[in-house]
């Protein structure tokens, strides 16, 4: 069964930083562009960041540009988004994806696999 767990979420006060990971089960994902999106209380689910099967491109949305960064160790099918400088208004749970395609994309509906979600609070 193929399994995306996210981890890393937690409670931060603003101006601060966390790192989340998405670890993937029961297939590779190295060949596989990956992301992450958000969705908060009351809203859609938004894209938050994307990268490219080998790390060669990503992509991110203008209300995170700057300061969150997306990496992924290909070996390890893993991806991490790392969060700096967090604002009251990047409260919500994220969620990691994997699409069939090297490359990133910013559209949800492009991901084939989803995992379950890891909330983050931003307390201001």
């Amino acid at each position: 069964q193929v399994r995306l767990t996210e981890s890393g979420g937690g409670l931060v006060q603003a101006g601060g930083s966390l790192r989340l990971s998405c670890s993937a089960s029961g297939r590779t994902f190295s060949d596989n562009a990956m992301g992450w999106f958000r969705q908060a209380p009351g809203k859609e689910r938004e894209f938050v960041a994307s990268i490219s099967w080998n790390g060669g491109s990503t992509m991110y949305a203008a209300s995170v540009q700057g300061r969150f960064i997306i990496s992924r160790d290909g070996a390890k099918s893993t991806v991490y988004l790392q969060m700096s400088t967090l604002k009251s208004e990047d409260t919500a749970v994220y969620y990691c994806a994997a699409r069939n395609s090297p490359a990133a994309d910013w559209t949800s509906n492009q991901y084939n696999y989803w995992g379950q979600g890891t909330q983050v609070t931003v307390s201001s």
